[in-house]
């Protein structure tokens, strides 16, 4: 991505974008390069970091296997049904953990991406860019962790005790709590993401205050999909923090609006001479 008004192409890690010469404005194949790179560079990223998480997987599904042996009286062990499930298993928190740990190189590769759009003024968001969107993965898989996993993984188990019961398979386990653990913390981006739509234009705060009625049914839709419990209180525990941060994003939304509405300003102002 490259600013309007700049003399000369941005050469992207030693590679030059193509720029269209009307207005030095990067063309749709210097914007697809641009990506290219930076999904390269996240994707090696969790490479490195899922090859180093094997050292220390088997610790790891100890520690998730936690909320599961606490909801079973006298604990239990998780089942394999295939040959290649544990396996399989293993390699699935390998790379959980490989994602979580390359969370800090993606979200700086993300920035790189729309660092150019940016002013040099705007530019020093990234000090506080990366940390908040870091903070509030954190803050989302902690949630997810400490309060939503042990209410789910308690109510599916203990349903209809004594009828069923529960000897899940290590590969539905973990892919439950990892799925749960994920999604979580990637929708605490919320915030974030709806300031970059609302600071390029495609995302007004009149739009999101007006239509928070449909916000709620789309939370409600997502809390469902995330948490495939039938169980009310868990759906509401997962409701309540998405609605609070798109409460908080509409107020970043304010923020990136008026900044695209400066930008667009200074750039209706330098065309114009």
């Amino acid at each position: 991505m490259t600013r309007q008004g700049e003399a000369h192409p941005e050469a992207v890690d030693g590679e030059t974008s193509p720029i269209v010469k009307e207005g030095d404005v990067m063309s749709i194949l210097g914007h697809l390069n641009e990506l290219r790179i930076r999904v390269t560079h996240a994707a090696i990223a969790i490479l490195i970091t899922t090859s180093f998480s094997f050292i220390f997987a088997e610790r790891l599904l100890q520690f998730l296997l936690q909320p599961y042996a606490a909801s079973i009286e006298g604990g239990a062990a998780l089942q394999t049904l295939r040959p290649t499930e544990g396996i399989e298993t293993y390699f699935r928190i390998s790379l959980l953990s490989g994602f979580i740990l390359a969370m800090p190189v993606i979200l700086f590769e993300f920035w790189r991406f729309i660092k150019p759009a940016l002013n040099q003024s705007e530019e020093r968001y990234i000090y506080v860019f990366i940390p908040s969107a870091l903070l509030l993965f954190g803050l989302g898989i902690a949630f997810a962790w400490y309060i939503l996993a042990p209410a789910a993984i308690y109510f599916l188990a203990n349903f209809m005790a004594d009828v069923f019961r529960a000897e899940w398979t290590g590969q539905e386990y973990i892919s439950f709590v990892t799925r749960l653990l994920l999604w979580i913390g990637l929708s605490f981006q919320m915030p974030i993401i709806i300031y970059v739509i609302a600071r390029v234009g495609l995302m007004t705060a009149a739009t999101m205050r007006n239509q928070w009625r449909a916000a709620v049914v789309l939370i409600a839709i997502l809390s469902a999909v995330i948490t495939p419990s039938i169980d009310p209180v868990t759906m509401l525990l997962t409701m309540a923090p998405l609605f609070a941060l798109y409460i908080i994003s509409i107020g970043l939304a304010v923020v990136g609006e008026r900044q695209f509405k400066r930008s667009m300003a200074e750039i209706e102002q330098r065309t114009a001479f």
